[in-house]
């Protein structure tokens, strides 16, 4: 299914257009997104990046050149952390903008590739007018299933009020799927939940293609956990446990609070929570009331000071709402499988994450809705040799979530289309 024949060709030039909605000014930044960007980079191509800059930074729309590198810093309404009026006209308004953009500053470009990913699903018109102008192919990074994933969670409905904006996203999402000539799933879940759930769907064009990573093999300093533990307070004779990421109604946060209550009185175990949302401040009131002994709970630390902080840790933990029938695949996993982390997946069934931790023995599932069954998980945690499961964790990624095979899998797509 999709583009599994291995096609090379030496000399390609290629000008790619890559939508976004990940607000960055170098590809040196270190993400999913800027990891594959300089992959392309790497092998030659052109690269003309559309990294939208929100009104609330007073930035003026800007164009950054470096090599054969163009970065159009587009302003655009706020979107993130803004009332959820604001938010709504930021997202219908950001189609045109993006349009717009490309026929003042690109006019004279011919794009031969489209990428993008989800989030956002509000580029079809871009993408449809990309395709018609230059006869580009597109291809779509499938990192999430919206509306529904809205609708799961219980912030989207299919009847009542609420079902309008449902039922206009839904639309965009089948014109998203339809115009895009290579769909990349990030798991064969992913792949099953499309075909399942979109009958017109062409099968042909989907294929395995899940986030991936510039993986580096990282050193450990002793000293500098030391320096981490002491900072923050974190005990050292003990099995730490880490989350680092959002904090919103995807992760549950009830479910959370559950986990760590269930574990209050535990001395042989720590949990760091690190990361920010709309759900923080119940996390916050949690251990105001409670003070709880081995939870530390920080709601930011600086992106280049994360990448060390997170090496320092025993098991690395995921959470998704128990509610969600989409298969999600969180792109936190790379990076505490590059940090040899063991991970401790606390999902809904559906997706085959959890699957993929514990028949390649790096880790450890349970269902997100059982605070006893998770405290079991921690128990065997604790008991295990972390170290082999977190050198398991390291080469899984380096074996199947690389930039590289990313790259291949897009560089085949297009190429198979265009011999």
């Amino acid at each position: 299914m999709g583009c599994i024949q291995i096609i090379s060709k030496e000399g390609i030039d290629i000008n790619v257009l890559f939508l976004s909605l990940l607000d960055f000014d170098s590809l040196d930044e270190r993400n999913i997104y800027t990891d594959l960007l300089r992959t392309f980079n790497k092998n030659g191509h052109n690269l003309y990046v559309i990294s939208p800059v929100e009104r609330h930074k007073n930035q003026p729309t800007r164009i950054i050149e470096n090599g054969n590198v163009s970065i159009l810093k587009l302003r655009i309404g706020n979107t993130q952390k803004t009332n959820i009026i604001e938010k709504g006209i930021s997202t219908l308004t950001l189609e045109n903008l993006v349009k717009s953009g490309i026929k003042k500053y690109y006019s004279n470009i011919k794009f031969d590739l489209v990428l993008y990913s989800t989030p956002p699903i509000t580029f079809a018109n871009v993408i449809e007018y990309v395709k018609k102008r230059d006869n580009a192919k597109s291809y779509l990074l499938l990192k999430d299933i919206f509306p529904q994933n809205a609708v799961d969670i219980g912030m989207l409905t299919k009847t009542g009020l609420k079902s309008i904006l449902y039922k206009f996203f839904k639309k965009k999402e089948e014109k998203l799927y339809c115009l895009s000539d290579f769909i990349g799933c990030m798991s064969q879940a992913n792949i099953d939940y499309l075909i399942k759930n979109n009958t017109g769907i062409d099968k042909s064009k989907l294929h395995i293609n899940p986030n991936s990573f510039e993986v580096q093999d990282i050193k450990f300093d002793e000293e500098k956990k030391e320096e981490i533990y002491n900072k923050y307070s974190i005990p050292k004779d003990v099995t730490t446990f880490l989350y680092g990421g959002n904090l919103g109604k995807p992760q549950d946060i009830p479910f959370i609070i559950n986990c760590l209550k269930y574990n209050l009185d535990k001395e042989d175990r720590y949990f760091v929570i690190c990361g920010n949302g709309t759900e923080y401040g119940k996390l916050k009131c949690f251990v105001e009331k409670y003070n709880p002994k081995n939870v530390r709970l920080l709601d930011w630390v600086p992106r280049a000071e994360y990448e060390d902080f997170i090496k320092y840790f025993d098991v690395g933990l995921i959470f998704l709402d128990h509610r969600f029938t989409i298969p999600n695949f969180p792109s936190r996993l790379l990076s505490y499988m590059q940090s040899k982390m063991p991970i401790l997946a606390c999902t809904d069934k559906n997706t085959d994450i959890g699957k993929v931790i514990t028949e390649n023995n790096f880790g450890w599932w349970c269902e997100s809705n059982d605070e006893t069954l998770f405290t079991q998980k921690v128990d065997e945690a604790i008991k295990s040799d972390l170290s082999l499961l977190g050198e398991n964790a390291f080469s899984y990624l380096s074996k199947h979530y690389t930039v590289d095979l990313s790259y291949q899998k897009i560089l085949n797509c297009f190429l198979k289309e265009n011999i």
